[in-house]
């Protein structure tokens, strides 16, 4: 029972990770029907971003507040990841929008690879460990079950501080950013992007600026779940992002590319999955794990195309 508890928990831990970045893909598919695969890179960027921080906060700055690192860390890493998110928007994708479909495919395509080789050519490509203080600052846990093994062992069952975090920060930004799409000027602005951007331009919606907000709200997003995953595994490197973007993705359809809600909880069930797959099996047979993930992600797509909570696609005739 203390094992299962265990991977529960791990398994909603990183599932979370993987719905906070899905839901950046969910939300500019939504609008302009492109899949930005540059999406897991920008990820993998603001968890660089956010070790190099630390490391000014940290050994330049001599600032010994785990809290007010984590706030400022969080708060700047925001706003560069989003910058950057911006630029790549109005550089590598509106210039294409109107061209056929694979040229902003083809560009995402590229603009990943380049993201990845900036961080390789500037940061090295060895893997970057976070400040002892922090990881063990946060490394603090609780046990919530503990039970006695037939030969004699305790096995406990715990959850750290960085569970918490990702726990609590996902619920918290899955709710601000619902809110904003489901009851605010901007999310009707673009919701009506998402059905028709002709119609939305004709009735006075700023398409252009709608779609740069929304990748700017999903390199936010991305920011915040570099962060986590930083804190989570303690250290980042250059390809990081490739598969975690992928699962990410396949978050995103898994729960209906388009939905919030649905984002998170693909993410959350490909965690899951991850996670009870590891803690069956052992040796080569664990390793198998992404094979089931993908596999039953199939298996959804042939009975529900649409995904968990996707709307079925209606043609415009």
């Amino acid at each position: 029972m203390a094992e299962f508890l265990q991977q529960l928990i791990n398994g909603l831990a990183v599932g979370s990770l993987y719905g906070l970045i899905a839901v950046g893909y969910t939300m500019v598919f939504g609008i302009i029907g492109m899949v930005n695969f540059a999406h897991g890179d920008l990820f993998m960027l603001s968890a660089v971003i956010a070790f190099v921080l630390f490391l000014i906060l940290i050994t330049l700055l001599g600032v010994t507040s785990i809290i007010v690192s984590l706030l400022i860390v969080l708060l700047i890493g925001m706003v560069l990841t989003s910058l950057w998110n911006w630029a790549i928007e109005r550089i590598a994708y509106r210039p294409l929008r109107g061209s056929f479909r694979l040229a902003p495919l083809i560009s995402a395509i590229g603009i990943s690879l380049a993201l990845s080789n900036f961080v390789q050519i500037e940061q090295g490509a060895d893997s970057k460990a976070i400040p002892n203080s922090i990881n063990q600052a946060l490394s603090a846990k609780f046990e919530i079950w503990n039970e006695l093994t037939p030969d004699g062992h305790t096995i406990d069952a715990t959850l750290s501080l960085k569970h918490i975090m990702v726990f609590v920060i996902t619920a918290i930004l899955l709710a601000i950013f619902w809110y904003l799409v489901t009851k605010t000027s901007l999310g009707r602005a673009q919701r009506a992007c998402e059905q028709d951007r002709k119609m939305a331009a004709l009735v006075g919606v700023n398409v252009d600026r709608t779609i740069s907000i929304t990748f700017i709200m999903g390199a936010a997003l991305a920011s915040v779940a570099g962060l986590m995953f930083l804190i989570f595994y303690g250290s980042v490197n250059f390809h990081d992002g490739f598969v975690p973007g992928v699962k990410a993705f396949t978050a995103a359809v898994l729960g209906g590319i388009g939905s919030l809600p649905g984002a998170v909880i693909g993410g959350i069930l490909i965690g899951l999955m991850e996670k009870l797959w590891e803690g069956s099996f052992n040796g080569d047979v664990a390793a198998y794990r992404d094979v089931a993930v993908f596999s039953v992600l199939a298996i959804t797509l042939i009975f529900m195309p649409q995904g968990l909570l996707g709307r079925p696609e209606v043609e415009k005739v």
